[in-house]
């Protein structure tokens, strides 16, 4: 009962991370959605069904769960901002070797992002 509860906890705490990463350009929302679904099928069998079957997530959820896959069109929006992150920072002002650690994040990201099956 207390695992459960713990589960449930991280399942919240990453689903209200996440819906604050819609709003927040920093805070990733994916990602914490994706705990939050992995946290309420451990702890919540109503709310993981409720999450997984989301209008908005559903589909990426599933989409993780069966073979870790991201579809080409959250491919591309994902892509699309990691290319002009670099130059906007520039534009802002940040100083060349946080554009340089940016940029190292970013390939690795987009390594990663382009590794996943769609």
């Amino acid at each position: 009962m207390i695992v459960r509860s713990i589960w449930a906890l991280l399942g919240f705490i990453s689903l209200f991370l996440g819906i604050i990463g819609v709003f927040l350009p920093l805070l990733p929302t994916t990602p914490f959605i994706l705990l939050a679904a992995a946290a309420f099928a451990r702890s919540s069998p109503r709310i993981h069904n409720w999450i997984i079957n989301h209008p908005r997530w559903g589909e990426i959820i599933r989409n993780w769960q069966d073979g870790g896959r991201i579809d080409k069109r959250s491919k591309v929006i994902a892509l699309t901002f990691m290319v002009a992150m670099p130059p906007l920072s520039y534009v802002l002002g940040a100083p060349l070797w946080a554009i340089g650690a940016q940029t190292v994040v970013l390939l690795v990201v987009a390594t990663f992002i382009l590794s996943r099956p769609s």
